[in-house]
């Protein structure tokens, strides 16, 4: 149950939002619709078949996973730009402003586009004699001017929004700069949908490099940016809300902008690749508007709270903003990202891997069968995070000093990042396994109950959120909403949990928690071991640089894995042991 900010096209570690974090969601509370696995895109059309050469299915996954990596970590070089580049306070009004958009596209596409759209493109593709051409004319032709008809509402309606959804301790001159910052990035949403819906076609059609690779443009153009906004600017004035110029605002907010359109258009050519023409065809009530809508009720549901409890953490974080040494709004999206990062390389690995699978045996019932890869799913995503949930926690200071000091982001900045990571790395592993659940559900096509429960979290959250901004001091407050995101997913995975044991009965729950326990164990020594380490080397729990970060993070992150595979293999923690045997072999050979 998402309670973050890494759908954005900017917040997002690779820069797209568009992917679900690595899978399509396909099913939906329908029984009538076909299965999740059912639904799946069809083969590539112009790819030799298994066993051709390196384009089948092998290389569309090499490239695939090739490009998720450059993607994520070009990304995080354009994220940590960002707050070298404007500063603390100014990014702040930056990294708000582009919640905005974010926020409304989810609201009007984000989730219907994977969970309603793709399907429905796979139905009508496999079904209709011309292959879907004329129904994907028809359905983009709407999309695009109700896309564009809600961007110019939205712009329009700028000053109103950011005064909502600014905090009512924020200066004028912050929540001024807010506003000029999304009169330039909210027009984003009609062209993060345009490169959603391209997306969203060329997947259908089974051409999926392109759209992993196309937001790698839209990085470049931002880092670009930023590196030109250094070389006219500088680095060493401070801006404020008060002395940041209208050119300064309109060169990192229109660049923001060109990437997503950059992005955008990156994928044309390889529409026209898969033989595909866009033509117009305004014909709405050919669409089946009505059904469209019944499939799209419950991830709206699902969207609207999620972006609710985003534009109220927003509201509180904006309080903070100008606090000297207090980490905010940048940083907490900053933490966000590694907390994703984690997640997107382990979770959504093993979730790509099991969902196939959970899908075909929910449709013919065999439901010991989803229980097992649910369960086997948890056991290794667990052991696969928990270093990196130990170095989060333990070299949390030095991870935040090198990857974001620099330029207008000083090192007090960095620290208080860093406080705010520590308390993230225990998000980790309860945000992977309440996904894991999550797509269990879409698994046995229970949209409708990933909502429900998601309605009940989100009322956690955002009640957590207003009780630590009451009881907790400013320079806290981005680790305490930290800390109520990490609850809330540990409640999101109790109470899935308990509705599908309900749901396909016994979930070896005992084993689960017995290789969690083995898990723990390793993870704490290595911990140990770790903080002892880093307690010897120069710069303590404060480095004051990069070169002393680096001087931490290199022996003590060697310690920490190395300790952690010891005791893990010690402890015959099984998920670990089957790594470290492969690895074996490989050498052997």
């Amino acid at each position: 149950m998402n309670g973050g900010l890494y759908r954005s096209t900017h917040a997002a570690p690779d820069g797209n939002p568009h992917r679900q974090e690595g899978v399509t969601v396909v099913s939906v509370d329908d029984q009538s619709t076909p299965t999740a696995a059912g639904d799946q895109a069809l083969p590539p059309e112009n790819l030799p078949a298994a066993g051709g050469g390196s384009g089948g299915t092998a290389g569309q996954s090499a490239i695939m996973a090739v490009g998720s990596l450059v993607s994520r970590i070009i990304g995080f070089v354009r994220t940590a730009l960002i707050g070298i580049t404007v500063g603390k306070v100014v990014g702040d009004a930056y990294t708000s402003a582009q919640f905005l958009p974010n926020q409304i596209y989810e609201l009007l596409l984000g989730g219907i586009l994977s969970s309603v759209l793709v399907p429905l493109l796979v139905r009508r593709r496999k079904s209709d004699p011309d292959g879907g051409q004329e129904f994907t004319q028809r359905l983009l032709t709407f999309a695009v001017v109700s896309l564009g008809i809600a961007t110019l509402l939205v712009v329009s309606l700028a000053s109103v929004i950011t005064a909502i959804q600014s905090g009512s301790d924020t200066s004028p001159a912050y929540r001024e700069l807010v506003t000029h910052f999304a009169y330039l990035i909210l027009p984003i949403i009609f062209f993060t949908g345009l490169s959603g819906l391209a997306g969203a076609v060329l997947n259908v059609r089974g051409h999926f490099a392109a759209p992993m690779w196309a937001p790698i443009l839209n990085n470049i153009v931002v880092i670009a940016t930023c590196g030109l906004f250094l070389l006219v600017y500088g680095s060493q004035k401070e801006l404020t809300p008060d002395n940041i110029t209208t050119a300064q605002i309109v060169l990192i907010g229109g660049g923001t902008l060109l990437g997503i359109v950059v992005q955008a258009l990156g994928l044309m050519p390889a529409l026209r690749k898969v033989g595909f023409r866009w033509r117009w065809k305004w014909a709405p009530r050919a669409l089946g508007l009505r059904e469209i809508g019944q499939l799209a009720g419950w991830m709206l549901v699902y969207a609207g709270a999620n972006q609710l409890a985003v534009f109220l953490l927003v509201r509180v974080l904006s309080d903070v903003t100008g606090s000297d040494s207090s980490a905010s709004i940048l940083a907490f999206n900053n933490v966000f990202l590694l907390t994703m990062m984690a997640h997107g390389i382990v979770g959504v690995s093993v979730m790509t891997a099991l969902l196939p699978k959970m899908s075909a045996a929910a449709a013919e019932g065999r439901y010991d069968e989803v229980s097992a890869d649910l369960s086997r799913g948890i056991k290794l995503t667990s052991a696969a995070l928990a270093p990196i949930v130990v170095v989060y926690a333990v070299l949390s200071a030095p991870i935040s000093v090198f990857l974001f000091q620099g330029g207008r982001f000083s090192n007090a900045d960095a620290l208080a990042t860093g406080d705010v990571l520590t308390v993230a790395a225990f998000a980790v592993i309860p945000l992977s396994i309440s996904y894991l659940c999550t797509y269990a559900f879409y698994a046995l096509q229970g949209n409708k109950t990933v909502a429900l429960i998601n309605l009940a979290v989100v009322a956690v959250r955002i009640g957590a959120y207003f009780l630590l901004a009451e009881v907790l001091k400013q320079s806290l407050l981005a680790a305490g909403m930290t800390a109520a995101n990490a609850l809330s997913y540990l409640i999101s995975a109790l109470i899935s949990l308990a509705v599908l044991r309900r749901r396909i009965g016994r979930l070896n729950l005992g084993s689960v928690a017995a290789s969690l326990a083995r898990v723990a164990v390793a993870a704490g020594v290595a911990a140990g071991l770790g903080l002892l380490v880093l307690h010897l080397l120069p710069g303590g729990s404060e480095p004051d640089g990069r070169i002393e970060a680096l001087v931490q993070l290199i022996p003590t992150g060697a310690v920490i894995l190395i300790a952690y595979l010891a005791g893990a293999y010690l402890l015959r923690v099984r998920e670990v042991t089957q790594v470290v045997s492969m690895v074996r072999r490989k050498i052997g050979r």
